[in-house]
C-alpha cells in the first residue's frame, strides 16, 4: 500500500496528479495529513476531486495553521506522538494489499522530513520522495527549506528529481534516483489553467505579486522596500498583491497598510484552481515562492524571484530572474518585464506519469 504524508495545500496540490495516477492503476493510496496548513484544506481537496485525509497526525479538533518558527516544536512533538501511539493501526494498513508498503513525501516543507522519519523508523517501510533534490547552496537561504531537504535525502530510498541538475545534486545519496524532467506542478496547472476566473473588479491589465517567505518578511527593511517598489510600479499598472494572514499582521505591525490603495491591491490568497488562472492573466509576478516561481517558468510568464538564492537556478534566464533580494534588481525587472515573455512548456512535461511507472515497475502499484 502507498500513503502520502503531507502538511500543507501546496504539497496536496503538486502530489493530486501522482494520486490520481495511482488511482487510475486500481489502487486506494492513503492521505496521512500533519496540518501544517489547516485553513481551505477542505476547499482544495474538493477541488482536486481528493478525498479527506484517512488519518489526521495532528488531531483534527487541535489542528491550526502553522504560522511561526515558535509553533513547530509543539507540532513536531504532536506528529511524533499520534505516529507513535497509532503505529500498529498505520503499520497495518501498509501492508493490507499484500504490496510492499511505501510512504511518499514531498518537496521542503517540515512535513518532509518528519513524514521521512515517520515512515522509514516508526511504521519501518521504504519512503519515496518527489521534487527531491533542490539546493540553493546554503543552509541558511532559504531556512528551514534547505535544512529539510537535505535532512530528508538522507532517510528516503527513492528520490523522484525533477531535472537533471537535481540527479546530479543526489548522486551521492543512497537508494533509487528517478528523474522525472519537470516538477509535478505542471501536472496539477493543467487541472487548473482554465478554470473561470472568480475576482470581482480585476484590472483588464495587471501585475502579481505573492511575498510571504519568512527570510523576507522576519526583516523589516527589505519587506518594507519590496512592497515601496510595488507601489511605485502600481502607478503605472496596478498590482495585486496576495497577502495571507501573517502578512498582514507584519504589515500591520509595520505600520504601513496605508501603503496599499486602489492601485497597490491587497487581496486574500486564494485556493489553487482560483489563483493559478489569475497567474496566466497577469503580465507578470513579483514572487519570493519557489512553486510559484516555476510555475511562471512552465508558462513562460515574467517573473522576479525575490530571494537571496534559488534552489532551482534552472528556471532563472530571460523569463524568471532573481533578485538576490536586492532593490534595484527588482526595479530593473519591472522596468524591463516587458521583454521577459517566453515560451510555453505545458504541452512538453508529465512527470506525475514517470512517478507512477516507477512505482508500478517496482511493484507498489
Amino acid at each position: 500500500m502507498i500513503s502520502f504524508i503531507l502538511g500543507t495545500t501546496a504539497e496536496l496540490i503538486k502530489i493530486a496528479p501522482v494520486y490520481h495516477g495511482i488511482r487510475e492503476r486500481g489502487m486506494r493510496p492513503k492521505i496521512w495529513f500533519t496540518a501544517q496548513h489547516v485553513d481551505e484544506v477542505a476547499d482544495v481537496l474538493a477541488d482536486l476531486n481528493m478525498p479527506e485525509p484517512d488519518v489526521w497526525l495532528v488531531p483534527e479538533d487541535k489542528a491550526h495553521n502553522l504560522e511561526s518558527p515558535a509553533q513547530v516544536p509543539g507540532w513536531a512533538a504532536q506528529v511524533l506522538r499520534t505516529a507513535w501511539s497509532r503505529r500498529h493501526e498505520l503499520r497495518a494498513a501498509l501492508t493490507e494489499d499484500g504490496r510492499p508498503p511505501l510512504v511518499l513525501v514531498h518537496g521542503d516543507t517540515f512535513t518532509t522530513p518528519y513524514g521521512s522519519l515517520i515512515g522509514k523508523r516508526i511504521l519501518k517501510s521504504r519512503v519515496g520522495h518527489v521534487e527531491a533534490g533542490a539546493r540553493s547552496g546554503s543552509i541558511l537561504s532559504p531556512l528551514p527549506e534547505e535544512l529539510n531537504r537535505k535532512i530528508a535525502a538522507k532517510i528516503v530510498d527513492i528520490h523522484f528529481a525533477p531535472s537533471i541538475r537535481e540527479v546530479n545534486n543526489l548522486r551521492h545519496a543512497r537508494g533509487v534516483v528517478v528523474d522525472t524532467e519537470a516538477n509535478t506542478a505542471i501536472d496539477a496547472m493543467r487541472l487548473a489553467i482554465n478554470q473561470p476566473l472568480d475576482v470581482p473588479n480585476l484590472p483588464e491589465k495587471f501585475g502579481l505579486a505573492t511575498l510571504h517567505r519568512f527570510e523576507l518578511v522576519s526583516r523589516p527593511d527589505k519587506y518594507r522596500e519590496a512592497l515601496e517598489i510595488l507601489r511605485e510600479q502600481s502607478r503605472k499598472m496596478p498590482i495585486l498583491y496576495m497577502a495571507g494572514a501573517p502578512e498582514r499582521e507584519k504589515i500591520r505591525a509595520l505600520g504601513i497598510g496605508n501603503i496599499f490603495d486602489d492601485q497597490f491591491i491587497v487581496q486574500p490568497k486564494m485556493r489553487y484552481l482560483k489563483f493559478l488562472p489569475l497567474v496566466a492573466r497577469a503580465e507578470y509576478v513579483v514572487t519570493d515562492s519557489g512553486g510559484l516561481s516555476a510555475e511562471c517558468y512552465y508558462l513562460g510568464l515574467p517573473c522576479a524571484v525575490h530571494r537571496e538564492r534559488t534552489e532551482t537556478p534552472q528556471h532563472l534566464g530571460e523569463t524568471v530572474v532573481l533578485t538576490e533580494m536586492r532593490g534595484d534588481k527588482l526595479q530593473n525587472f519591472l522596468d524591463t518585464y516587458q521583454n521577459r515573455r517566453g515560451e510555453s512548456w505545458m504541452d512538453k512535461y508529465h512527470p506525475s506519469e514517470i512517478v507512477v511507472d516507477t512505482l508500478a515497475q517496482l511493484g507498489y502499484c
